[in-house]
């Protein structure tokens, strides 16, 4: 069984769809690590285990988002002129933006006492592994050609 052929016309990139099924797993994942790290952070650590194993997932989730996001946003510019410098400006500024919030949240919530910092440890640590496990799984059970993007030129013709 064969994939359907591509429009010529249709300049989007194939890792479009493997980008969008990392983020729909990641986020199935998030909700997962939540809900477990929710129950438990409780459990160990009362109503501050819980706000920080909910706050560590909602940090891993948005910082995974934020790469996904920033490589599907960028690829709208895929045949245009400005591709490759707006694609790597995005992801680039994508970047950027994570350790700017990562500075910024450290600073925020260093000695923050209604948080459990070993729970809002073990949660960010939870997702980071989670979403890279993800990642590694969607990319590893799509279907995408090795030279996915490319044009062939046409076939001889015999006159």
């Amino acid at each position: 069984m064969s994939a359907a052929p591509r429009d010529p016309a249709d300049r989007t990139p194939t890792s479009n769809p493997v980008l969008r099924r990392a983020l729909l797993w990641g986020g199935v994942l998030a909700a997962a690590i939540a809900i477990v790290g929710g129950v438990l952070g409780f459990a160990f650590a009362g109503v501050e285990g819980l706000v920080s194993a909910l706050l560590g997932t909602l940090i891993a989730v948005v910082f995974m988002g934020i790469t996904g996001a920033s490589i599907l946003l960028a690829n709208r510019f895929a045949g245009s002129d400005v591709f490759v410098g707006a694609f790597f400006g995005i992801v680039l500024g994508g970047w950027l933006l994570k350790f700017i919030l990562f500075i910024v949240l450290v600073v925020a919530l260093r000695g923050a006492d209604w948080l459990d910092p070993v729970v809002l440890f073990l949660s960010i640590v939870a997702g980071v592994i989670g979403s890279l496990v993800v990642d590694v799984l969607v990319v590893a059970k799509s279907r995408l050609p090795y030279a996915s993007d490319t044009r062939l030129p046409p076939p001889p013709t015999h006159e």
